[in-house]
């Protein structure tokens, strides 16, 4: 069984890259991203500026263009863009540029963070060599050549159908290599912030996790007692009518009975807040005030996150416990003089309990879980509207690095149910 789980784990990577392989293949070839809309606002300002202007007919220089390529990571081809978000290959940080003079083979660039300026130049095979520089250390620091041939190329791909016809001068870029990729802890930045992807889930892991562990805890104590009442209840009119009750709420999607309790039980009954996850002046208020503030802006959330959750686990407990009920090792033993409350608690319930149980390794989700239409009616700044946000702000490293950690944190949940399955059912011997 050790090997088996060892296999389990060791699938994880390739698992993970071949997830994240196909969602950085959509976002990279999907019209519509961050690039297209800046280069779609540069045309249509170019159409309103033609007279006598030197923009292009496509909006933007070669060399604007370049840096809007440098900003969305366009810059690179799709195998080496992938490798360095993966952390495989370095990333080009601290960059700085420069133009040669016509018929010029040296230039200065400026070296970032400094008032220095350092010397490139460009030899006969169009190689960029960076020149000493007294005063400065330039260990760590690299040159490459931007050629006119491949500003032409980059700015007749990005703007089809047109030509560039004005001469475009060699350019040098010195940068820093640096291996910072999801392999080394760093998911990026986010394009529309400026700010690490990492840092913004951060701020987000509480908000999750507050309603993940007590939606999750709540579930439980209701959903397993109640599942157990109407196994022993089978249809009776109590079991009939809390299958009604649980039905009815499963019909329900969660976002529209958001939008019930938000219009009226907080907009006209104010008897809870219209949005947040706190007050505003939460940090100012004590450690009892600060548990009752924040309940008081969770409950109506609550509800909606649990009312889709009761009927699956409910009925999973009744089904299981109802076919260990059916066993015959449950008849012998009452048949043998054993309370029936007795074998229910002592055998039926605790082998009833193992598939309920092995769902336990899904908690770890909870990390990233969320629901965006909720979180948007109640106006909960958690991972669910992060994830919708990154989605229509075309925010792609947000969107990368929530694919990323949510699908680690799956596949180890996976791998934990199967743990969970193994330690409490002693038949099962996974191979």
């Amino acid at each position: 069984m050790t090997a088996y789980f060892i296999r389990r784990l060791l699938l994880i990577p390739p698992t993970l890259v071949g997830m994240t392989l196909v969602v950085f293949f959509i976002i990279r070839f999907t019209p519509g991203g961050p690039m297209e809309q800046a280069l779609l606002e540069a045309r249509m300002k170019a159409d309103g500026q033609r007279g006598g202007s030197r923009q292009p007919a496509g909006g933007l220089t070669p060399g604007q263009l370049l840096k809007l390529q440098e900003q969305y990571g366009h810059d690179k081809g799709f195998v080496e863009a992938y490798a360095a978000w993966l952390g495989l290959w370095p990333k080009e940080i601290n960059r700085s540029r420069g133009e040669f003079a016509t018929d010029a083979t040296e230039t200065a660039v400026r070296l970032p963070g400094t008032a220095l300026e350092v010397k490139v130049r460009r030899t006969p095979e169009n190689r960029a060599e960076l020149q000493p520089l007294e005063g400065a250390d330039l260990d760590g620091w690299r040159a490459r050549l931007i050629t006119p041939d491949e500003q032409k190329r980059a700015w007749e791909q990005a703007n089809p159908g047109l030509t560039l016809d004005t001469p475009q001068p060699y350019v040098a870029l010195i940068y820093q290599p640096k291996f910072a990729g999801v392999l080394q802890g760093n998911l990026g930045e986010s394009t529309r912030y400026s700010e690490p992807v990492w840092t913004m889930m951060q701020r987000r892991f509480p908000i999750s996790l507050f309603y993940g562990l007590a939606s999750l805890v709540i579930t439980y104590l209701v959903c397993v007692p109640l599942g157990v009442l109407k196994a022993i209840q089978h249809r009776t009119p109590l079991d009939t009518a809390t299958s009604v009750v649980i039905f009815f709420g499963y019909a329900i999607p969660g976002f529209v009975l958001g939008v019930f309790l938000m219009v009226f039980f907080a907009a006209r009954l104010r008897w809870f807040p219209l949005e947040g996850f706190v007050s505003p002046e939460f940090d100012e208020l004590g450690l009892i005030a600060k548990v009752a503030d924040l309940l008081h802006h969770a409950v109506l959330p609550l509800v909606c996150y649990l009312v889709g959750s009761f009927a699956s686990l409910t009925l999973l407990v009744k089904n299981n416990l109802l076919d260990q009920l059916a066993s015959d090792y449950v008849r012998t033993a009452v048949a043998k003089g054993l309370p029936f409350r007795q074998a229910v608690v002592r055998h039926a319930l605790r082998n009833a309990f193992i598939p309920v149980a092995a769902t336990m390794g899904q908690a770890l989700t909870i990390l990233v879980g969320g629901s965006f239409l909720i979180e948007r009616i109640f106006d909960i700044d958690g991972f669910g509207l992060m994830g919708f946000n990154a989605l229509l702000e075309k925010d792609y490293p947000i969107v990368m690095g929530t694919v990323a950690v949510g699908g680690l944190l799956l596949m180890l949940g996976n791998v934990l149910s199967d743990l969970i399955t193994a330690r409490l059912d002693p038949r099962i011997r996974f191979q």
